[in-house]
C-alpha cells in the first residue's frame, strides 16, 4: 500500500501527463491501484482509478493545512457519471473538507446511522439523564440497529455521508408494527440524532435539508378508535398462554401502559389499600385497583420475594421493551379480533369502560395517569354520551 507521502509525490507528478477529462484520454491510461489525479485547485484533485478487472472509480484528494491527505470515492464511471459529474461531485466534498466535516469518528471510522445513535444516547444521558437516554435506547433498538433477539435494519450501517431521504423515508415506511403517533415519536428522535451528527461535524449540513423532505404523518394524534368488548378481551386472554397471558390479562384489569406493569415490583402491589405503586413516563403514583386486578396480583405475589418483578417472562427474566408485540398480534389473530389489536388497545379499551361506568374524567385521569386535557381530547364523546343518558332520566319539574 503506497502511504500518503508518496502517494502525493508520485501522482502529482503525472498530473500534467495525463488526461482524464475526456473519453480518448483516459482509454490510454494502464489500469494500477493508485489513481490518475488531476489538479482542480490548490490541496484539491480529481482522480480516476483504472481497476485490472475493468472498469474505472472516480476519487478525490484533499490536502489538509497540515499537510495530511484525506481522500474519497466518488462513484463508478460511466455514460451516466462522467468527468463533469465527478467534478460536481468533488466540489461540495472539498467544502466539506475544509469546514472540518470528515464523516468520520475520533478512531476514524467512517460514521454512520448507528454511530449517530450511541453518540446521541450519551449525549442525552448527560443532558436529560437516564431516563431519556434510556427511552431513546429501547427506540433505536426495536427499530433502527436492534438488539441481539431482533433483526438489524440496514439502515444502521448506511454511512452519514450517504444517507439520503429515500433512506430515511424507507427506514420510516418499514415501522409498519407501530401506530403512527409512535412512528412520528421514534422519527423525532433519530432525527434528533442525526442532527446532533450534523452539528458535531460528522455529517454534511445537506443532511438536515435531506431529513426535512420526510414530513411527520398527519392526524396521527387523533381519537383512537379500536375499542374491545368483554367478549373480546376474553377472547384475547384466552388466546395466549403463560406469562403472555398474565401481562395481557393485567393489561385488561388495569388499564396500565405496558412498561408501568413490566417494571413494577412485589411489593409495590398493596392489597389493603387496594393499589398498585406504578412507575411510567407520568411519573409514579399510587392506582386505585378493580377487584379482578387484585386477585390477580395476589396470586402473583404468592410467595415470591419482595422485589421480585411482578410480571416475568416464561424463562422467569423480566419483559424488556416490546418483547409482547408479536405474541400479542398472533393472539389477536387467533382470537380472530380487529386488524390493529395491540397491547394498548387494552388501555384504550379499559378508560371507555371506565367512562361509561360513570367513573368520573378527573378520577380516570388519576388512576390512569392521564391528563385531564387528554381524557377530554380523546375520550370527551363518551362523556357527552352517558351525561345525556342520564340528564334524560332527571325529573327536573
Amino acid at each position: 500500500m503506497i502511504n500518503d507521502s508518496v502517494f502525493h509525490t508520485v501522482f502529482t507528478r503525472e498530473v500534467s501527463a495525463v488526461r482524464i477529462d475526456t473519453i480518448s484520454g483516459r482509454a490510454q491510461l494502464r489500469p494500477r491501484r493508485a489513481p490518475y489525479f488531476e489538479k482542480l485547485g490548490k490541496g484539491r484533485y480529481l482522480g480516476v482509478r483504472k481497476h485490472l478487472g475493468g472498469g474505472a472509480t472516480w476519487v478525490a484528494r484533499y490536502r489538509t493545512e497540515g499537510g495530511d491527505q484525506e481522500h474519497t470515492v466518488l462513484n463508478e464511471l460511466s455514460d451516466g457519471f462522467d468527468y463533469d459529474k465527478a467534478v460536481a461531485a468533488a466540489w461540495p466534498w472539498f467544502r466539506d473538507m475544509e469546514a472540518g466535516i470528515t464523516g468520520r469518528t475520533e478512531d476514524g471510522e467512517e460514521a454512520t446511522v448507528e454511530t449517530a445513535c450511541r453518540r446521541y444516547l450519551a449525549h442525552l444521558g448527560k443532558a436529560k439523564g437516564d431516563r431519556s437516554s434510556n427511552d431513546a435506547k429501547r427506540r433505536f433498538e426495536r427499530t433502527v440497529y436492534g438488539s441481539k433477539k431482533r433483526t438489524r435494519n440496514t439502515i444502521a450501517d448506511t454511512k452519514l455521508s450517504k444517507l439520503r431521504s429515500h433512506h430515511f423515508s424507507g427506514w420510516r415506511n418499514g415501522l409498519e408494527s407501530l401506530s403512527r403517533s409512535s412512528v412520528n415519536r421514534t422519527t423525532t428522535t433519530l432525527r434528533a440524532a442525526l442532527m446532533l451528527a450534523v452539528n458535531d461535524g460528522l455529517a454534511r449540513a445537506e443532511l438536515a435539508y435531506e431529513l426535512r423532505k420526510v414530513k411527520q404523518y398527519k392526524n396521527a394524534g387523533k381519537r383512537r378508535s379500536l375499542y374491545l368488548d368483554l367478549s373480546q378481551r376474553r377472547a384475547l386472554i384466552n388466546a395466549c398462554n403463560g406469562a403472555g397471558r398474565t401481562l395481557i390479562e393485567a393489561a385488561a384489569v388495569t388499564g396500565c401502559r405496558a412498561g408501568e406493569l413490566t417494571s413494577a415490583l412485589c411489593k409495590h402491589f398493596d392489597p389493603r389499600q387496594k393499589t398498585l405503586i406504578v412507575s411510567g413516563k407520568t411519573g409514579h403514583r399510587a392506582m386505585l385497583l378493580a377487584p379482578a386486578a387484585i386477585e390477580l396480583f395476589t396470586r402473583l405475589v404468592d410467595g415470591r420475594q419482595a422485589d421480585d418483578f411482578l410480571l416475568v417472562r416464561d424463562d422467569g427474566k423480566p419483559w424488556m421493551h416490546s418483547d409482547w408485540d408479536e405474541l400479542v398480534r398472533e393472539a389477536a389473530k387467533a382470537a380472530e379480533l380487529p386488524p390493529g389489536t395491540v397491547l394498548y388497545t387494552l388501555r384504550h379499551s379499559w378508560i371507555t369502560e371506565a367512562l361509561m361506568g360513570g367513573i368520573s374524567t378527573l378520577e380516570v385521569s388519576k388512576i390512569t395517569g392521564t391528563s385531564l386535557l387528554m381524557i377530554e381530547k380523546h375520550y370527551g364523546h363518551l362523556v357527552s354520551s352517558t351525561a345525556s343518558e342520564r340528564l334524560a332520566k332527571l325529573e327536573l319539574r
